[in-house]
């Protein structure tokens, strides 16, 4: 049995033979939570981190970009990987040669598996996935029945979002699948896709669920601080959280939600110098993992997000953003005033994505008709069958 660390206060996570403590699980996040970010993050405390977004064919045909996403680092345990498909032949292939890799491979089987069905990016659901799938109740089934029938032992979880758009939600009946179909949790970021990233998150359709289900409900959206992620259990009684933009540029976040779920005082925030630290630490590794070129052009994007709540100017930014070696990155990191203490008024700014509800790019039909023939009220409750 793995073990992430031993609970005091909280109860631990079950997933499968997984047993998570903290209740604390990282968002897969695109670009961002490689193999490098994983690794920074696990440093600050016990959890799930799970991988970026692989996807199902991708990985079947050896692209070379799928094979770089679903990478672990030697010591990761538990290796947790999200798989997005639209095919359930695909998915279920993805997923036996994630946990029972060929001999010859040098991969490592996966101890967790989670199904994307929760992504609003537009070229995930122009083809019908990610947050579109649900709606096609028999396809999304078939692909979560034949995933957790290929993945034996291994627990498989569903990420979803509330729905297409406001009218209909599909979230209830989309967790009622995945429980009577044996998977271990849900994962339910409490926005539509429409939403994006824009409206606060529903923290009661979280409840709804949680009392819909037997089976642990993870919930996310606008865990910003630790206190937020005990705040939402106590409201929803969820299992667990689920981190996203909260972490980004803050992998300390993880020590912070370690020590609440624990009953501690949360640590101080870093100093500027600490995080110009792990900054540098964080382009080592990205280097490493992808290669000086690549690695640096990925670290750009973190740059402002380690930033935010520094008064650092904006000519110390734009050179951060713009570095394109390590000898120069630390040299800028040298000219920092280390002793800069965060600007706690920004401690809850939005990080990442801010995108506002926007329409949902769907295959041409898509909504013409439910593949089972039922409909569903607004509110997510199915009110005729097929």
């Amino acid at each position: 049995m793995l073990t992430s660390a031993a609970p005091t206060q909280h109860p631990g996570l079950t997933l499968g033979r997984l047993q998570v403590w903290p209740p604390v699980v990282l968002a897969p996040m695109a670009g961002v939570t490689n193999v490098a970010f994983r690794s920074l993050c696990r440093r600050h405390g016990g959890g799930l981190y799970v991988s970026e977004m692989v996807g199902a064919r991708g990985l079947l045909e050896g692209d070379a970009r799928s094979q770089l996403k679903a990478a672990f680092g030697p010591d990761e345990t538990p290796r947790s990987i999200q798989l997005y498909g639209t095919a359930p032949a695909d998915t279920a292939a993805a997923v036996r040669l994630l946990v029972a890799p060929e001999p010859e491979s040098t991969r490592a089987p996966v101890d967790h598996i989670d199904l994307n069905f929760g992504c609003p990016a537009p070229k995930v659901t122009r083809h019908g996935g990610g947050a579109a799938l649900p709606w096609h109740t028999a396809l999304y089934a078939d692909i979560v029945a034949m995933a957790v029938a290929a993945a034996g032992d291994v627990p498989v979880t569903v990420k979803l979002r509330l729905g297409i758009d406001a009218a209909p939600l599909t979230y209830l009946e989309a967790g009622r699948i995945a429980e009577d179909l044996g998977v271990a949790a849900v994962a339910l970021h409490a926005r539509t896709a429409e939403d994006r990233y824009g409206p606060p998150a529903a923290w009661e359709h979280i409840a709804r669920l949680v009392d819909t289900v037997t089976i642990p409900v993870l919930g996310n959206g606008d865990i910003w601080e630790a206190a937020d992620a005990l705040r939402m259990q106590a409201e929803t009684g969820c299992a667990g959280v689920v981190v996203g933009r909260g972490c980004l540029g803050r992998p300390w976040l993880f020590r912070d939600l370690a020590a609440a779920f624990d009953g501690q005082d949360i640590p101080p925030a870093p100093s500027l110098g600490e995080v110009a630290d792990l900054l540098s630490e964080h382009a080592r590794l990205l280097v490493d993992h992808l290669g000086a070129d690549t690695g640096l052009r990925e670290l750009r994007k973190h740059t402002g997000w380690y930033l935010q709540g520094f008064a650092v100017g904006k000519p110390v930014r734009r050179a951060l953003h713009q570095v394109s070696t390590l000898a120069e990155l630390e040299h800028l990191l040298a000219g920092l005033d280390r002793g800069l203490a965060f600007d706690e008024s920004l401690r809850r700014q939005p990080r990442g994505h801010t995108t506002r509800p926007k329409r949902v790019i769907l295959p041409t039909g898509w909504l013409e008709t439910r593949s089972h023939g039922a409909s569903l009220s607004p509110d997510g409750a199915v009110v005729s069958g097929g």
